[in-house]
């Protein structure tokens, strides 16, 4: 299959899976939205679905990696060619933009009727629940060192051409997100995806806003090298363990 149309639907699958990740947490937080005070176990829940639904889209195409950390792991652990990962890398990116996109005009009266400025930020990217910056960079590599490893574990009963988490089938996937978010989330909100944390936050830098805060650029290094360093680090252990 061409790497353009692989790329395609790297850019749709992550589009849908941030639009509905951060759709659930705008549902949920926002005033005057329906969802509000739905709670943690709801957003963990959305974000679960989210990833379920990128990966029936992208999963027959591109393998559904959805996320850079996948990407750099797979490629390290030498099941995913290295010519393929900027491109890959780049659809992500501009998908996770489009999505939080969408997310603010889908919710734009609810952004307006919300005053909390941190609310907002909350909806496109994450932050730490206590400030621990190195603390913060351990738990997101942990969490990315868990979700790229158990991917690549799940591959070695099912190998596909194009390995990502579409090669797993979504619903073993999904779980493993719920996992994850519900037992690892509550430090950082467990971004785990340089692509669903670092272009809706540019998103959220470049939008008109109305009561916007800063979009916490000193923090937004650790959702980024976290996750790639988690993702690189799964790779060696795999390749330990079982080659």
């Amino acid at each position: 299959m061409e790497l353009l149309t692989k790329c395609i639907f790297e850019l749709v699958g992550t589009l849908v899976l941030i639009l509905l990740g951060d759709g659930v947490v705008a549902c949920s937080t926002l005033k005057k939205s329906k969802g509000l005070g739905a709670g943690w176990v709801v957003i963990t829940l959305g974000w679960g679905f989210a990833v379920m639904c990128g990966v029936f889209i992208a999963g027959p195409y591109s393998g559904a990696h959805l996320n850079p950390a996948v990407t750099l792991g797979l490629a390290a652990a030498g099941k995913f060619p290295w010519a393929e990962v900027l491109p890959y890398i780049c659809a992500q990116m501009v998908g996770g933009f489009l999505g939080a996109l969408l997310v603010y005009l889908f919710y734009k009266d609810h952004f307006d009727a919300t005053e909390d400025a941190d609310t907002k930020l909350g909806i496109f990217c994450t932050m730490p629940a206590i400030s621990n910056r190195w603390r913060n960079f351990f738990c997101e590599a942990l969490a990315s060192w868990l979700l790229v490893f158990v991917i690549l574990v799940f591959a070695t009963e099912g190998n596909t051409a194009d390995l990502g988490m579409g090669s797993l089938g979504a619903f073993p996937v999904t779980m493993l997100i719920m996992s994850i978010g519900m037992s690892l989330g509550g430090a950082t909100g467990y971004a785990i995806n340089p692509a669903r944390d670092l272009s809706p936050r540019l998103a959220h830098a470049i939008l008109p806003i109305a009561g916007k805060r800063d979009s916490g650029w000193s923090y937004s290094w650790i959702p980024v090298a976290g996750p790639i360093v988690g993702g690189l680090l799964a790779a060696v252990c795999f390749i330990l363990l079982f080659r």
